[in-house]
């Protein structure tokens, strides 16, 4: 049996105090009432949530509390999600900057260390709180966010691929081979390339992470096409 190619689910996270109230001042916040609620229905509603290899978050507590209520049933002991703050939201505002690591280990007390581990340099090879600086790779400004995206776009390309070997190496078992990533509405305008996208609070996209033609100078540029409508589930 060929390996199948991976699919990259998209998520907007659920709604957030922010979203409600509009104060855009609250550092981090979490999510409503209604928002808890949205996430638990998308983990409901999820197709076919046994396929899912890994689910990488934005680190920000609105998208750590949308991954946990909607897929935490199959992220047991944390070694299949990953925290990356390249998936942080775009702006710099105080509604869009996360949270300390130690503040977010009082807030996620079941995590265990290798989730921190993984926003510590696993992926976007930080280190410590650096992230939250909204600095450099962080910045707000269009050009950093998009060399960000760029950088996302590679990690989900390698991770794919890395699924894709595993697939070829253990043919006939029934591996779990689509990713998550749950992140931001005007981010994921970045990553996807697509300025129309504006998923609804918990809502969800499905794409395949391909190699385009077209070279970034180091190598073939990485683009998330959309997965057909006729192979949707």
């Amino acid at each position: 049996m060929s390996p199948t190619k991976p699919k990259i689910f998209l998520v907007r996270h659920a709604e957030s105090v922010h979203n409600v109230t509009k104060d855009f001042n609250i550092r981090d916040p979490g999510l409503t009432q209604a928002g808890h609620q949205q996430a638990a229905a998308l983990g409901a509603s999820f197709p076919d949530l046994s396929s899912v290899a890994v689910v990488i978050s934005s680190p920000l507590t609105r998208a750590i509390e949308t991954t946990l209520d909607a897929f935490g049933s199959i992220l047991p002991g944390g070694n299949n999600l990953i925290l990356d703050p390249y998936l942080q939201e775009r702006s710099d505002l105080a509604c869009d900057t996360g949270s300390p690591i130690s503040v977010l280990k009082e807030r996620f007390p079941s995590f265990p260390d290798v989730i921190w581990s993984s926003l510590s340099g696993n992926t976007s090879e930080l280190d410590g709180d650096d992230w939250l600086e909204k600095k450099g790779d962080y910045a707000a400004d269009d050009d950093n966010v998009t060399r960000r995206a760029e950088k996302v776009r590679k990690i989900l390309w390698n991770v794919a691929q890395n699924i894709v070997q595993a697939q070829a190496e253990n043919a006939g078992e029934d591996l779990k081979k689509n990713i998550v990533v749950v992140t931001h509405g005007v981010f994921m305008q970045f990553l996807t390339e697509d300025e129309t996208i504006d998923l609804p609070k918990a809502g969800w996209k499905d794409y395949y992470v391909e190699e385009a033609d077209k070279f970034d100078g180091q190598g073939k540029r990485i683009v998330l096409a959309p997965v057909p409508l006729a192979e949707d589930p």
